[in-house]
Order: structure tokens, then C-alpha cells, then sequence
């Protein structure tokens, strides 16, 4: 057996300088170098005990990235759990395998205890002594250990197999308490942890339940096979959809309250291989529509925003991927300019906030209403502004064109990776570039960032390669805000993970931009059909940040970490 020094030196955690002061310690007080090593502090806790593991020669587990089986709680009660410092997490019903996170993976006393009293094959797994104390009564809980073990009996223990199911009963069957408990647990917890979304996701032989914290997917539950049809069906019940329905994508919506909070619910199911997926958006009805400034918009790029909203016609775009907060942005801005005297008008798909005095439409394709024939009867209905979700076509794009000729603002989103990308997407899209010239006021490229945690936020000093990019990125940028610290050191934030944030570091969410004015001289660039860098360069001379630029600066403040701003907009 290797010892644990030599593993964390071969594997360039322990520096071999640390790593001779500590064996000649060790020569000379007679104290075991292992020992020395593990109370220098050198090490992190997780690192330490992965060379542990490595050393004994069993699984390391984390913890804190670990979903929660209610099926493995409900084979060890949990007092026999806290007694012995075991935590079961995953269970494997063809092997009867019981996987079970301990402090000492070693203890075979406790172990063949384990078995007798799960009656299955324990494979022992080493875990951080402090995460199991913490983690243990946590899990138990919030457990649905108690739901699942009764959704199992009344489906029979055998094997998986096909079963044929009275669908006239199985609107009743699946309103009964354990299905509807684990259903509203899943529900009750994507609000509680700020969740957006809730993926329900069947595999070969389990389901899994992810939630979209922040914009990042964590894995948080995990549900015998057989409990996934009711589980399902009972989504589907609540979100009127057809419960006898499995082959082809449907979608709904339903409304969950806990406590003062109410959510929308937006349902979408899909037919996968393993089974019906099921993806929820939660809109939170009680939540307020955050300003332009609160969106992370600043200096510069809020004046040339505002100054474009208030023009009385013309075009301002929303630019980004998917998921990059696109729509929130416009309903601010919708928000700002939302007044007794002006006539909104909104063609979305799907509507996901209702504003007061806005008139909104749901685009339905299946009846002919498109973002394009509903632009063109709005109109003849006298708007002032109008807003559409996206431009997709051609024909959407020149709609979009002569309405803002016409004397209306028009407010839309387009899928491209920077703002100048859209001008020449916009082309490619027939659109004549001397009526782009002149329609065009404003395109807004965006991210979304993770903030650093409020509440376990620290500052560190950044090493020296790190403020040599941000002064390359930054430029002139860099120097002016260092000129602003007077002498102090730069110094950044991250979250040192709390309970409070989920243990990731991070708590809410802002947006990082790119803000492109049109101006005359890119206005003639258009004309030109210039490529995307030529007005990039042009804009940029013109005073624009760039979208990594201005993540930088955020990072700079303390607002995120640069790992997000990599993350989201590395060019």
C-alpha cells in the first residue's frame, strides 16, 4: 500500500519542498509523516481525501454533487444512518447493490452490519467526515422514502415488466398521496432553491430529476424506474395534457402555490427512448420586473439604451443564444416605456409575463398565427411600439423593417453571438441593407453571469498571469480602473460555498453586454454589406465595450468571477 504523502506528491498536490521539511519533521519528532501531512493544512479537504481513497483503494464520493436516492434512504433507517456516520445514495435493484458514503470505507464490522440490515450487497465509499454530519439528517428529511417504498408495493416487487393500464382509472390512481407527495416535493424544492427549470428525465433503469439553478443544470433526486409513469401522468393531469398520449411532444401549464408564492408552470413533454420527459419552466408570478440598471446595463451602454427605447421609431434588437436572458430584457425595457399613452403590442411564443396595459399574443402556428401574419394585422391595430419575440424569416424581418419605416417603434430578439453579427444576419435574410441603414437604431449582444454568494463571498489578490490578460482584454479600461484604486492592490471575489448558496458560491444571476449604436458611419458600413468584424472595429472606436470587456469590469467589481465570464463569453 502506497503512503498517502507519496500519492499526493506523485499527484503534484504536495510540492516536494513541503514535502522534504515534513519528512525531516517527521525524522525528527517520530511522529508519522502521513500525520504531519494531513494537520499541515496544505492540502484542501477534498483533495485529501481523494489521495485517502487512492491510498485504501476504495471510491471517493462528494457529496455536495450528489443526488439524493429516496429509494437507497428507505434501506437504512435513519438513526442506524447518523449512528454509524453511513450515508446510502445510490441502489442498484438487478445486482442489490447498496452504495453507502462512510467515514471509515474500512469498518468491515460496520459494513457486514450494513448488509444484515439493508439485506444488500454494500459497496463502501469514503466520503468528508464534516459533509456526512451535515448531509445525513438533511437527506432523511427531505426524503420520499416513505412515498416510494408505497408507489413500489402497490406496483408489485418483481421485476420491470410491461403492464397494461386502465386509463379510465388512472386519473384516479394518480391522485393519490405518495404520487402527488412526490410531485409536489419536486415542486416545493425548485422554488425553495430558485430552480427555472425542472427536468424530469427517465434512463435506462432509473429516472433522474435535474433543476436549472442559476442557468446551470444540477442533479438533485433520483427515482426508481418504476415510479416514472406516475409521476408523469400525474405532471400531465395537473398541466391538462393527455395522460394516454406517449408518442408524440405535447405541452401545458398549471398554476403551484407554496405558502405566498405563486408559479406558473410550463409543461413540455417529449417521447425519448427510456420513457416521457418532462421539462417545466417556472415563471414566478410574484416577481418583479427588474430595472435596465439592475440587469447589469452601465455607463455607456445604459445611456445609449435609454437614449434608442425613447426614439419614437426604428429597431432595437435583443442579441444572444438561448437561455441568455433576452426576453427579461425586453419586458424591462417594455416596462420602462409602458404608459397610459403609448399602444404596446406583444407577439410571443410562448407569453411568459403578463404586464398590465400590454396587449400580448401568443403566436399559434397550427392556426396560422406566425410571428409574421400576426405582424402584419397588428398593424391595422394603431401601435405605438411593438414587440416580437423573434425574427426567424425573411418575411418577418422585412415586416419588422417597414413597421419601424412607418413610424413604430419595433423591439425583437435574433439569435447571433455579437451584437455586429446581427446587421449582416439581417442581410443574409434579404433584408435591403439601405432600408437596414436607415431603420436600424440599436443592437443589445448579452450573457448571463452567476453572481459571487453575498453571504460567503471572499477577496483574494489574482496572480500575476491572470492581471496580465485582464489588462490585455481591458486595455485602456484596465488602466483607467486602476488609476481609481489609488495604490491599493486588485483584488477579486468568489464564494467560498455556503448552505445558503447550494454550495456552489453563487447566488442570482446578471448580465454581462454588448451595446452597438448604429451610428452614420456604421450606417454606411451597412450599405457596404461589411463584414461583422469591420463594424465591430467600427463601433469600438466609437466608445463600445465589449461584451468580455465588460464582464471583466463586473469581475473587477466583485460582481461575478472571471470562471463565469470565461464560461459564457470566451471569444
Amino acid at each position: 500500500m502506497q503512503d498517502l504523502a507519496l500519492v499526493l506528491k506523485t499527484d503534484g498536490l504536495l510540492p516536494e519542498a513541503d514535502f522534504t521539511r515534513l519528512q525531516q519533521q517527521s525524522f525528527a519528532s517520530g511522529t508519522p509523516l502521513d500525520e504531519l501531512v494531513e494537520k499541515s493544512g496544505l492540502i484542501p479537504p477534498d483533495a485529501l481525501m481523494k489521495a485517502k481513497a487512492k491510498v485504501h483503494n476504495v471510491p471517493f464520493v462528494n457529496l455536495s454533487s450528489l443526488a439524493s436516492s429516496p429509494e437507497a434512504l428507505a434501506k437504512i433507517p435513519e438513526s442506524v444512518a447518523e449512528y454509524y456516520r453511513a450515508l446510502p445514495f445510490a441502489y442498484d435493484t438487478k445486482e442489490n447493490l447498496l452504495s453507502v458514503a462512510m467515514e471509515n470505507p474500512l469498518d468491515l464490522q460496520t459494513v457486514a452490519f450494513l448488509e444484515a440490515k439493508s439485506k444488500a450487497k454494500i459497496t463502501p465509499h469514503l466520503a468528508v467526515a464534516e459533509e456526512l454530519l451535515e448531509e445525513i439528517p438533511k437527506r432523511y428529511a427531505q426524503s420520499l422514502s416513505a412515498e416510494v417504498t408505497q408507489v413500489l408495493k402497490e406496483s408489485g416487487e418483481g421485476e420491470l415488466t410491461k403492464r397494461v393500464v386502465d386509463v379510465e382509472r388512472l386519473g384516479d390512481v394518480i391522485r393519490e398521496a405518495p404520487i402527488a407527495k412526490i410531485v409536489a416535493t419536486v415542486l416545493e424544492f425548485a422554488i425553495k432553491a430558485r430552480a427555472s427549470d425542472i427536468h424530469i428525465e427517465p434512463l435506462e433503469d432509473h429516472t433522474r430529476v435535474r433543476y436549472r439553478i442559476d442557468g446551470i443544470l444540477q442533479e438533485k433526486l433520483v427515482l426508481p424506474k418504476k415510479v416514472h409513469d406516475g409521476v408523469i401522468s400525474r405532471v400531465k393531469i395537473l398541466g391538462e395534457m393527455k395522460i394516454d398520449e406517449r408518442r408524440v411532444p405535447q405541452d401545458g401549464r398549471f398554476t403551484f402555490r407554496i405558502g405566498e408564492q405563486e408559479v406558473d408552470l410550463r409543461v413540455s413533454s417529449l417521447p425519448t427512448v427510456d420513457g416521457e420527459k418532462i421539462v417545466m419552466r417556472l415563471l414566478r408570478k410574484s416577481s418583479n420586473v427588474p430595472s435596465l440598471a439592475e440587469l447589469g446595463l452601465r455607463g455607456m451602454a445604459l445611456k445609449n439604451v435609454e437614449d434608442s427605447i425613447h426614439v419614437p421609431h426604428g429597431i432595437v434588437l435583443i442579441t444572444g443564444p438561448t437561455g441568455s436572458g433576452k426576453t427579461t430584457t425586453l419586458y424591462s425595457v417594455l416596462h420602462v416605456l409602458n404608459t397610459p399613452k403609448v399602444n404596446i403590442v406583444t407577439l410571443e411564443d410562448p407569453v411568459e409575463y403578463q404586464i398590465d396595459g400590454v396587449n400580448q399574443v401568443q403566436i399559434n402556428p397550427k392556426a396560422g398565427l406566425t410571428f409574421a401574419t400576426g405582424l402584419r394585422s397588428f398593424l391595422r391595430q394603431d401601435p405605438n411600439i411593438i414587440m416580437v419575440g423573434e425574427i426567424r424569416d425573411n418575411e418577418t424581418a422585412e415586416l419588422a423593417i417597414q413597421a419601424s419605416l412607418t413610424g413604430h417603434l419595433v423591439f425583437s430578439t435574433l439569435h447571433t453571438n455579437s451584437s455586429s453579427g446581427a446587421l449582416p444576419r439581417l442581410l443574409d435574410m434579404r433584408a435591403e441593407p439601405f432600408l437596414l441603414a436607415s431603420s436600424m437604431t440599436c443592437v443589445v449582444a448579452q450573457r448571463v453571469v452567476r453572481k459571487v454568494c453575498e453571504k460567503c463571498q471572499e477577496a483574494y489578490t489574482p496572480p500575476a498571469e491572470v492581471l496580465a490578460e485582464m489588462k490585455q482584454v481591458l486595455g485602456p479600461l484596465f488602466d483607467s480602473y486602476v488609476s481609481q484604486l489609488n495604490g491599493k492592490p486588485i483584488t477579486l471575489k468568489r464564494g467560498r460555498k455556503c448552505e445558503a448558496c447550494g454550495e456552489t458560491g453563487y447566488m442570482g444571476r446578471l448580465a454581462i453586454f454588448e451595446v452597438l449604436k448604429v451610428t452614420e458611419k456604421i450606417g454606411k458600413l451597412i450599405l457596404e454589406r461589411a463584414p461583422a468584424v469591420q463594424i465591430e472595429q467600427a463601433a469600438v472606436m466609437d466608445g463600445m465595450v465589449l461584451m468580455q470587456q465588460d464582464g471583466y469590469l463586473k469581475a473587477l467589481e466583485g460582481v461575478t468571477t472571471l470562471e463565469e465570464v470565461m464560461r459564457v463569453a470566451k471569444t
